[in-house]
């Protein structure tokens, strides 16, 4: 029977903004700004830290890991939307729903559970400094960035099959600009509780709880910035602090106004503004915040555009 009705469905249809004919120029070009800058700062943080021996330190490590996963986040979100808004076509097969569904879900996923060890790797650096080079080191930190791809790629692929294996009876449109997972939900025509419960599961352990370790954490580490006697200091720690906190926020509470809502809540319309937020905008702005802020990345991006004057023109000087 699923089979039977997974066949008929070869092609599925985006009403993406359609309902928004007049911002829709605009929503394209704010997405393909977004979409852009975060390929810049993303790939230059990714080669700096590759090609600045100061920077291979953990911090960095763990950011390099997150660019690398935001750049294929972004695009899995936000390139076939720009794609079929150039094309005029507002189609994707089944298979391409799938691939995109997945990589959507597993970059999620993943930047839930890294964000969560890099409040982690800051709270052992600034409490406990003398430890942090063992605590923290080489073997530990590849471990913690395995273990959050491998988290994030596992639990996107039973979303992904839970949702994709069931009955569509032939509906194919998409209220969405992307396959986003509770929107092809909404396709389904055959109770459903049994995928929400295993969506509500994963969503419970990679939203709630990570969140909750960089709360605990950012409060160790806020006690411990009182401490600190200098003025300056303490200004410049809690700016830091409130940048950070402000892109976790961001991107945890968008998420967890989309997927942990109750079932009975139709916010269809609201959800595809939401997910720009969360799939382009924190994407944006997690190399500008814990990066390119940075004195050490500063300098490092000094000696790339001495090194390649070309870059001149594409990076802005740091001052």
């Amino acid at each position: 029977m699923v089979k039977a009705n997974l066949t008929v469905i070869s092609d599925f249809i985006f009403l993406g903004f359609t309902d928004y004919p007049k911002v829709k120029v605009i929503i394209f070009v704010l997405c393909l700004l977004m979409y852009l800058i975060t390929l810049l700062g993303n790939i230059i943080l990714i080669s700096i830290t590759i090609l600045d021996s100061h920077l291979h330190k953990p911090m960095y490590f763990f950011l390099s890991n997150l660019s690398f996963l935001d750049i294929w986040y972004t695009s899995s979100a936000l390139t076939p939307m720009l794609a079929n808004f150039v094309s005029g076509r507002n189609t994707i097969s089944f298979s391409g729903c799938a691939i995109q569904m997945y990589f959507s879900l597993a970059m999620g996923s993943t930047e839930c559970v890294l964000l969560s060890m890099m409040a982690y790797d800051r709270y052992v650096a600034i409490c406990n400094p003398l430890r942090y080079p063992i605590i923290m080191n080489k073997s530990v930190c590849v471990q913690i960035a395995a273990g959050s791809w491998v988290t994030g790629c596992l639990t996107a692929l039973v979303e992904t099959m839970s949702v994709l294996h069931q009955p569509l009876c032939g509906n194919s449109i998409i209220n969405h600009f992307t396959c986003e997972i509770l929107a092809v939900l909404k396709l389904v025509c055959v109770d459903t509780s049994r995928v929400q419960l295993i969506m509500l599961v994963i969503s419970v352990v990679l939203l709630p709880m990570p969140m909750l370790l960089i709360c605990i954490s950012y409060a160790f580490i806020l006690f411990n910035i009182l401490s600190i006697s200098s003025v300056d200091g303490r200004s410049k720690a809690f700016s830091t602090c409130a940048a950070h906190l402000t892109v976790v926020v961001l991107f945890y509470g968008t998420a967890l106004s989309m997927y942990l809502k109750p079932s009975t809540v139709d916010s269809q319309e609201i959800d595809k503004f939401i997910a720009l937020i969360y799939a382009g905008l924190t994407p944006m702005l997690n190399p500008i915040i814990y990066s390119l802020r940075n004195k050490e990345v500063k300098a490092a991006v000094k000696k790339l555009l001495i090194r390649n004057p070309l870059c001149a023109f594409l990076i802005p000087s740091s001052k």
